[in-house]
């Protein structure tokens, strides 16, 4: 009996490392994805490693995820059968490998949701420490800060530790509509520990000076907002809403005010601020392409092969609906198509939903939105943010389709149970 007492507490500090160990290693996957500044980047050689590792420890992959699973097959299916009709395949093989890897990621990410929810708040707050750590670095470099820093910059914009800013950019959104949604309906005393770091993010994706980040931004904390106002039916929370709100705007455009005195930013921010750019417009330009590439794609069935529509037109196709119909034919087009409009419409039905996951669920669904309309104009489809996203929706749908059968039966879902 005695030895019985010894080995239950045992149990309960080893179980407690496991789990301290999981939460662990999710958490820094997500926030590796924030250091893209070369490739492979860490990222990958470490998610390479993870994946295999969750699956040998009984990571399970439900039915509820199959749609994803299914629907990211086939759209890689269509990448290597368009591969079939280019006559040099070049480095074709290894674009396509990431492509099949990224989308694997996503389905580890809804099976770890799925099974896991209470670790999206650890995957978040992984995402906020990554976003500050790279536009802290974004905006040293920015200001040439110590010898070096330019290393943080590109195009004469912050880059932060990515090799784009037009990637770089897009990345803050989640973690900043996290930190907004904490601002809004949290604590008034935790207040300056969101708004520090909500500013700091803020400003490294305005010196970012990627015209797809300030839109998806405004478009997201916009969203979230109208979001928090139509679920809470109390005159006195919408107030608390619309003040604190009101608050967080004011912050926010007080500080890009401030940076705006600098002639350098403010020469920029000009330049940069114009809807439509000379490329945009220009013969051959961005909107140019994107309708010969349109046109081109009612003639090739099976796309015109990956990469091909940058080497013939001299530019990519900075359009993901076009990207998937020249690189992955009508069948990567439809099953793409399909992902998109199948995990938004199933994330809105769920969305209000009174969960403890819900907060994590709304600003992943309203990123995912709005990396959805961000796609017209740029391709995303090598993303690693967006695939981690789209495995966070899919994990909570997935997930709901479980506490609905759950109900159904008589009794509570043990996900809700351990949030009580």
């Amino acid at each position: 009996m005695n030895a019985l007492a010894h080995e239950l507490p045992r149990a309960a500090i080893n179980a407690k490392l496991v789990s301290l160990i999981a939460t662990g290693s999710i958490a820094f996957g997500v926030f590796l994805s924030g250091f893209v500044i070369r490739e492979p980047a860490p990222y990958e050689l470490y998610m390479v490693v993870l994946l295999p590792v969750w699956a040998l420890f009984g990571l399970k992959f439900s039915r509820g995820i199959m749609p994803l699973v299914t629907l990211i097959v086939l759209f890689n299916i269509g990448g290597f059968l368009s591969m079939t009709v280019m006559a040099e395949i070049r480095d074709t093989p290894l674009y396509l490998a990431v492509s099949l890897f990224l989308g694997f990621t996503a389905i580890f990410f809804a099976a770890v949701t799925e099974q896991r929810p209470h670790l999206l708040k650890p995957m978040f707050d992984a995402w906020i420490v990554a976003a500050v750590f790279t536009s802290f670095f974004g905006i040293l470099g920015y200001f040439h800060a110590f010898p070096g820093a330019e290393m943080f910059t590109k195009y004469d914009r912050a880059a932060g530790v990515f090799q784009d800013p037009n990637v770089f950019g897009p990345f803050l959104v989640p973690p900043a509509l996290v930190l907004l949604h904490r601002l809004v309906t949290g604590r008034v005393s935790a207040m300056p520990l969101r708004a520090l770091p909500l500013l700091i993010i803020t400003l490294g994706a305005f010196l970012s000076f990627s015209r797809g980040a300030w839109g998806l931004l405004a478009f997201a904390m916009a969203t979230l907002v109208l979001l928090l106002f139509i679920q809470n039916r109390s005159g006195l929370f919408r107030l608390r809403i619309i003040i604190m709100s009101a608050l967080a705007v004011v912050l926010l455009f007080v500080a890009i005010l401030v940076v705006l005195q600098i002639p350098s930013v403010a020469e920029l921010f000009s330049a940069r601020a114009q809807l439509v750019q000379s490329y945009d417009a220009a013969r051959l330009g961005r909107f140019a392409r994107h309708a010969i590439g349109f046109l081109l794609a009612m003639e090739k069935p099976l796309g015109i092969g990956p990469l091909n529509f940058g080497l013939t037109y001299g530019e990519d196709t900075h359009d993901i609906w076009l990207k998937a119909l020249m690189d992955y034919g009508w069948l990567g087009f439809i099953s793409y198509v399909t992902l998109i409009v199948w995990t938004l419409a199933a994330g809105l039905r769920i969305l209000f939903r009174p969960r403890p996951w819900q907060p994590y669920l709304m600003c992943a669904w309203i990123a995912l939105l709005g990396h959805t309309l961000l796609g017209t104009v740029i391709d995303t489809d090598h993303w690693r943010h967006f695939y981690i996203l789209l495995g966070m929706v899919w994990g909570v749908i997935a997930l709901e389709m479980k506490v609905q059968r759950a109900r159904a039966q008589g009794h509570e879902h043990p996900a809700l149970m351990r949030s009580r």
